[in-house]
């Protein structure tokens, strides 16, 4: 096993366990980006207003998966919710985390 498939097993693990654990998910793509599909079920936060919506997301009282395109604005996102306290994971873009679901 390579390293990419060690670190890539890791997060399918994480993520699933936050599965397991009732996680939400949120899509900081657009809203544009997002009415052209989405994971179903998934919220659209879009990352430049992910700060108005911490107190939202913190009374969700769950642990949140975020995803965008490719998983770089979800790994700001993550930053950002991990830094208020909330148990945040970043899940990539939103076509590979919904193949591990």
């Amino acid at each position: 096993m390579g390293l990419f498939d060690f670190l890539t097993k890791n997060k399918t693990d994480k993520i699933k366990d936050f599965q397991s654990r009732g996680a939400v998910i949120i899509d900081v793509r657009t809203k544009a980006e997002f009415t052209q599909g989405a994971i179903p079920g998934s919220k659209n936060m879009p990352l430049q207003n992910i700060n108005t919506q911490i107190n939202s997301i913190k009374k969700l009282n769950k642990p949140v998966i975020v995803c965008c395109a490719s998983g770089m604005r979800s790994a700001s996102a993550a930053s950002i919710l991990n830094s208020y306290g909330i148990e945040t994971i970043n899940g990539g873009g939103w076509l590979s985390l919904k193949s591990k679901l």
